[in-house]
């Protein structure tokens, strides 16, 4: 089934203002956000007024504002409804997310002119469930997590007349759609009622003992099995321990790795899925810039050439955004065993926010430093409106108000600096502003320990098996080769650039370098990068073949 007439749109999370902005800026076709009241997020930094702001920002251009009111109301919340939803009408949003069926009919009452949206807290999961949802008022259902994506094209093809919504990025809530249960029972936070204490993310020991409540050391075996019930210790809490039970289609106690559907995108923007979900808005400015980045690439692409399109450049840039490993989750069905992180669940990955661009001056950026930033780091500038990033190689940073050259930047202790357009030796000056407007991220690589950097290579193989393309061996041997650096515990920090301070090339052509602009030793190099796509590392073999063979 195609239907390319019903364009798909992207939506972005946005937990703040400012990264409501990011998301327009990067290629969101849509935000949702909440309040902290009658929504399931309560640390939202959203006042009332900086909700009127952000819907007046994303109409400026021509992007969706989706609200949530999507908690599980009690008594104590039902004489809030009529001050809440008068308020949400003066705001003109473009939808409003409820789960609640009391909640739902109450909106649909006393303010018809809304468009209501199912929330995933809903558990929707079914197309009976979707036509339920239909006959009753609403204009879109976003669907469980849980929903494959054989069910996902039953339910379009049974339900064309209503919007449907699926998950397509971002953490894997516990259980159905983020009823977590563990939050509850652990520290005595509701997750259903937005104050989720993520304990699905703590580090958890496995113990098995006899269901006698003895405990012996016994080979595990079918003819045993039954014999033994298996328990959780978490990590802060030792001594209590908590019973696992599976069933036949397998054990849903802890989170999965993040869901990244990008190599099976496709899928998704073929049967015209209505809106394509990004969970986050507690991630970070970065997550959110370079999520939507990715993905607006990935979908413009498709629709430009549906047939040639290939997920390989877009999960590139996926792999630069911190994660705890990528996983299809349900999209083909149940969830298999590289699904989850068994050797560690941190988030991590192998570059990190360097700064925005807080203002352009008539002659230089204004950059607010994010993390720690040294003399000869390379920065690239990734532009919201351009799809070539810019290599940018320091080699000291001015103070932006008094001129004094300082080293190092430390995010948070006046972290403003100033970087003349001069220094860009191998730009256009003239559309140099036009390229990086203000609130452009930066990034940059960041130094790992050898545990981490093997961490990454084991989650990108995992990801590959998930694909069809990655081999089991290969995952044995670095999941072993892994196991043997955390038992080492080698803490020394490598970048995978091979650069050393103020010395050496990393042979990516940053704008800037005065070793490789200005070298005569580099000059072959120089060549070479003329036919490469800017910031592209050079292959070892690469300097003996002719630059008009480069690409090939």
């Amino acid at each position: 089934m195609t239907d390319i007439q019903r364009c798909s749109e992207l939506l972005l999370p946005a937990g703040s203002l400012e990264k409501l902005k990011i998301a327009v800026l990067y290629g969101a076709d849509a935000v949702y956000l909440g309040t902290p009241d009658l929504s399931l997020r309560t640390k939202s930094e959203f006042t009332l007024e900086e909700v009127v702001d952000g819907i007046e920002f994303a109409h400026k251009y021509g992007k969706r504002v989706y609200l949530t009111l999507n908690l599980f109301s009690h008594n104590k919340d039902i004489d809030k409804l009529p001050d809440y939803v008068d308020t949400v009408r003066k705001v003109q949003p473009d939808g409003l997310i409820v789960a609640d069926p009391g909640v739902f009919m109450f909106v649909k009452e006393r303010a018809p002119e809304l468009d209501l949206h199912v929330s995933t807290q809903a558990n929707v999961c079914s197309w009976q469930s979707v036509k339920f949802w239909q006959d009753q008022g609403a204009s879109l259902c976003v669907l469980g997590r849980e929903v494959s994506f054989n069910e996902l094209t039953e339910i379009r093809e049974k339900c064309p007349n209503i919007k449907l919504e699926a998950f397509i990025h971002g953490a894997m809530c516990m259980t159905y759609s983020g009823r977590c249960l563990l939050s509850n029972f652990m520290a005595e936070r509701g997750a259903n009622q937005g104050a989720c204490a993520n304990s699905c993310r703590w580090k958890y020991k496995v113990h098995m003992r006899l269901k006698d409540g003895t405990s012996k050391e016994l080979p595990l075996t079918e003819e045993n099995l039954e014999l033994f019930e298996f328990l959780l210790e978490e990590e802060m809490r030792p001594g209590e321990f908590m019973p696992i039970e599976e069933d036949d289609r397998g054990s849903y106690i802890l989170n999965s790795k993040d869901l990244c559907i990008m190599p099976k995108l496709d899928d998704l923007l073929r049967i015209g899925v209505d809106s394509l979900k990004v969970e986050g808005r507690g991630k970070s400015i970065y997550y959110v810039a370079l999520v939507a980045r990715a993905y607006r690439m990935a979908i413009d692409d498709w629709y430009n050439d549906p047939e040639n399109w290939s997920a390989e450049d877009y999960m590139d840039e996926l792999l630069t955004i911190p994660n705890r490993g990528y996983t299809y989750a349900f999209h083909e069905g149940r969830l298999t065993n590289h699904s989850h992180g068994y050797e560690n669940t941190a988030t991590l990955g192998a570059w990190e926010y360097a700064g925005m661009v807080q203002s352009v001056e008539d002659d230089a950026f204004i950059i607010e430093g994010k993390n720690k930033l040294e003399a000869s780091d390379v920065l690239e500038f990734v532009p919201p409106n351009d799809r070539d990033t810019i290599l940018l190689r320091l080699y000291e940073f001015e103070h932006a108000k008094t001129g004094k050259i300082r080293s190092v930047i430390n995010s948070g202790h006046d972290p403003y600096f100033r970087v003349p357009f001069a220094v860009f030796d191998q730009e256009d000056l003239t559309t140099l502003k036009d390229r990086i407007p203000p609130m452009t991220v930066l990034r940059k690589e960041r130094s790992l320990t050898e545990v981490q950097w093997d961490r990454i290579k084991l989650d990108t193989e995992t990801h590959a098996i998930e694909a069809g393309k990655g081999s089991v061996q290969a995952y044995t041997n670095k999941r072993d080769r892994l196991r043997e650096s955390q038992a080492f515990q080698d803490t020394s920090l490598k970048v995978k650039t091979p650069r050393i301070g103020m010395e050496g090339c990393c042979g990516k052509g940053c704008n800037g370098c005065l070793m490789f602009w200005h070298d005569p030793s580099y000059a072959r190099a120089r060549e070479l990068l003329a036919e490469k796509k800017q910031g592209e590392l050079f292959d070892r073999n690469m300097k003996d073949k002719p630059a008009d063979k480069i690409s090939a």
